[in-house]
């Protein structure tokens, strides 16, 4: 078993009373995920539709699945019937296909706005305009409950960039008082993102190590 129990333990105590722990599970085996369940985790998050989609089948009923990467408009159907939250809504036409996969499912799927503030421009969100604009136009979305934000902070080793970069995503978050949820940070900043008002954090690394693309998250099975 890969999963680090003793840092499993002292994150919760870190982040209790501050911040939502998501396991980020993405390409680790069912056995993992099964283990940190047995310990108490019920949030976790996915990165990959297909690989979501299998291990939702195979795991516990009553684990929460957070999508966390970016989802293509075309495979919000395979998700939409069990997802407990969308991290990555970064567009209208995303949220309309979200919208009416829940209108299918007949239930009110929760998504969080992904807001770009990385300099990198290989990650996906909104920016500040587009984000007014969602929101006026928010009411068209019956099947969708908008639970907060969520960003990326870029990958630097200058903390002042990442903490200007969550401190941004905060402003925007308090714009929005009827918001709940900003989810930023992940392994390597979550400390900052925490005292920038992170109060959900995507953790995968510190927990089950780093990734091994060329293993099999279910027995038999190659990743999809």
């Amino acid at each position: 078993m890969a999963v680090n129990i003793e840092k499993y333990s002292s994150l919760l105590n870190e982040l209790k009373g501050k911040a939502t722990l998501i396991a980020v599970s993405k390409t680790k085996p069912v056995e993992d995920i099964q283990a940190l369940y047995d310990l108490g985790q019920r949030d976790f998050g996915e990165n990959y539709v297909q690989e979501m989609v299998d291990k939702q089948a195979v795991l516990p009923k009553d684990i929460h699945w957070h999508f966390i990467g970016h989802l293509q408009s075309n495979k919000v159907k395979f998700i939409a019937p069990f997802v407990h939250l969308v991290h990555g809504a970064d567009s209208v036409g995303l949220l309309k296909e979200i919208n009416k996969e829940g209108s299918k499912n007949n239930k009110i799927i929760d998504c969080l706005l992904q807001i770009h503030i990385a300099k990198e421009e290989t990650k996906f969100g909104l920016d500040a305009e587009e984000l007014k604009q969602v929101m006026a136009n928010v009411e068209q979305f019956k099947n969708v409950q908008l639970k907060g934000l969520m960003g990326m902070a870029s990958f630097s080793d200058d903390l002042n960039l990442v903490r200007n970069e969550f401190s941004t995503l905060l402003s925007l978050y308090t714009e929005h008082p009827q918001f709940s949820i900003l989810s930023m940070g992940m392994s390597g900043d979550y400390t900052i993102a925490i005292e920038e008002g992170s109060n959900m954090v995507r953790i995968g690394s510190l927990l089950f190590g780093e990734r091994n693309y060329s293993k099999p998250f279910l027995s038999g099975k190659n990743m999809q």
